[in-house]
């Protein structure tokens, strides 16, 4: 016994070192962590217990079987952050530079199978050229059992990407289809195609970082959730993220404890709207004022600015948030804003974090380049996604409430458990401004002095309309609130809210305007 316990010992010595010393000198050249170290810094110290070390490929042909390196270009396992359980993968670029074959997607396929069935997130640190070539038609079956398995597990566990070199090809579809994407700005890349094909293609000149670097994919495409300045703090943000979410659909937010101040008044927020209705200030202060410890990690922070969305805590629990951006085209709902609100109200929907959401909306973005760009079938993505979710819900109209974009944000009409307003709302069809020279458009035009008799008409549509008060006698409002108790009024109804039950009628599933 002692001699085989010998002969396993020097495998596993073997098989945790795979990697050729050339291609990991390379990788730290690069300012790159091994995919151990980044399974070591992800998890708490000692937690991590690998799985299918000893695999290696069964593949012959084109000179791949001169070369078997245990674990095949993939590390895989389950361990523990902040001592909740967790499945991670980690591709390692050093084992044929990370490429997937059969036996890498059959431990990373066992792994989503794995998570789903004991009900834990899985976290995947993606480094890999691709599929292998040497395997063919196999590693691209490979990559299609791990889509399917994503879509297995959507909804039912987190699912979080981490990508930190390249992923390229077909490869970006798993990504793609998880709850989060995180980026290292200048170290990771995403794109279907590379540089060069675009040329030979398109004709067009872009650099990597230009056509699928993380800035790019944060600013321009919406595909990276989260960016970081490097390896360490993405990792660091990976185990943030997580404090905020479950561990699967079945289980609710982790709790943290009550703070003494959780009704206390924010005087601050008396004098955060401006006096004109067209001055811009920063929904992010109403949000720091209102939250746990002025909290707030934002979901996509450089793309679709008009709204912000993100995770915080109120009275100790983790809600979602969703909120017009008045300083960024005046908080309007374009096709950009209304997929990233979209999606976060799903998420947070699919894995039971209330939604609070602020409004100051003066409508959609008009224009033909909305227009044709479908602002009409985005918007109304979003406007499902609130109808759809079953969560709490509860919405603060801040300023402007207009139109359709008014009842796509919340509103009680399509569900909202609460609303309340502040006495600075508006909620109309449209601004005064536009009502009046629709409205009155004759008399103005017979009028003598159209200028003053258009000011008269404003002031008067202003005060009889362009408030809360109106719906509030209908019930649309639930009630006038001081700003000042904003974080009171929020932390007493999402207690209420904690035991809230909904059932949406069976159905296989329903068809959301894609």
């Amino acid at each position: 016994m002692t001699a085989r316990v010998a002969r396993l010992a020097e495998r596993k010595k073997d098989a945790l070192n795979p990697g050729v010393e050339r291609a990991v000198q390379s990788q730290r050249a690069k300012g790159k962590m091994l995919a151990r170290e980044r399974i070591e810094h992800l998890l708490d110290a000692g937690s991590f217990q690998e799985i299918d070390l000893l695999v290696r490929h069964r593949f012959s042909g084109m000179g791949i079987e001169r070369s078997r390196p245990y674990t095949d270009g993939v590390i895989t396992g389950f361990g523990t952050i902040d001592g909740r359980r967790v499945c991670v993968f980690s591709q390692d670029f050093t084992v044929f530079g990370g490429a997937l074959g059969e036996a890498h997607a059959e431990k990373i396929q066992k792994l989503q199978e794995l998570a789903v069935d004991v009900g834990v997130p899985v976290i995947g640190l993606g480094d890999s050229g691709g599929a292998r070539i040497q395997e063919g038609v196999v590693s691209l079956n490979g990559y299609g059992g791990i889509f399917f398995r994503n879509v297995l597990a959507s909804g039912v566990v987190p699912q979080i990407s981490v990508i930190l070199g390249p992923c390229a090809g077909g490869a970006v579809y798993s990504p793609a289809m998880t709850d989060f994407i995180f980026m290292v700005h200048e170290t990771s890349h995403m794109f279907i195609t590379g540089p060069d094909v675009v040329k030979t293609v398109t004709g067009e000149d872009v650099t990597l970082e230009q056509l699928g670097g993380a800035m790019s994919h944060a600013t321009r495409s919406g595909v990276a959730s989260f960016v970081a300045a490097d390896e360490k703090s993405c990792l660091d943000d990976v185990r943030y993220l997580l404090s905020y979410l479950p561990s699967n659909n079945l289980e609710m937010p982790p709790m943290s404890e009550r703070p003494a101040d959780a009704e206390a008044e924010r005087p601050e927020l008396r004098d955060i709207v401006p006096p004109s209705p067209n001055q811009p200030y920063d929904m992010r202060k109403v949000i720091a004022a209102v939250v746990d410890e002025g909290e707030y990690f934002e979901y996509f922070p450089l793309w679709a600015g008009s709204i912000t969305c993100g995770f915080a805590r109120l009275a100790g629990r983790v809600i979602g948030i969703v909120g017009n951006q008045p300083a960024v085209l005046a908080g309007v709902l374009d096709i950009d804003s209304s997929e990233k609100a979209a999606r976060f109200v799903r998420t947070c929907d699919a894995f039971n974090i209330p939604l609070v959401t602020f409004v100051d909306v003066p409508g959609f973005m008009p224009g033909t380049d909305q227009e044709y760009g479908g602002i009409i079938r985005h918007g109304a993505k979003l406007l499902y996604a609130y109808c759809e979710a079953t969560v709490p819900r509860i919405q603060i109209i801040t300023r402007k409430a207009y139109g359709g974009a008014y009842v796509v944000m919340d509103s009680k009409s399509i569900g909202t458990d609460f609303a309340f307003a502040w006495p600075s709302a508006e909620l109309a069809v449209m601004g005064p401004q536009g009502a009046v020279e629709i409205v009155y458009r004759r008399e103005l035009a017979d009028s003598p002095d159209p200028t003053s008799r258009r000011a008269e008409l404003v002031e008067e549509y202003t005060e009889r309309y362009a408030n809360p008060y109106v719906a509030a006698e209908r019930g649309y409002v639930d009630d006038v609130i001081d700003p000042a108790d904003t974080r009171k009024v929020l932390a007493r109804t999402l207690d209420l809210l904690a035991s809230k039950r909904e059932e949406l009628p069976r159905r296989k599933h329903g068809n959301i305007p894609l």
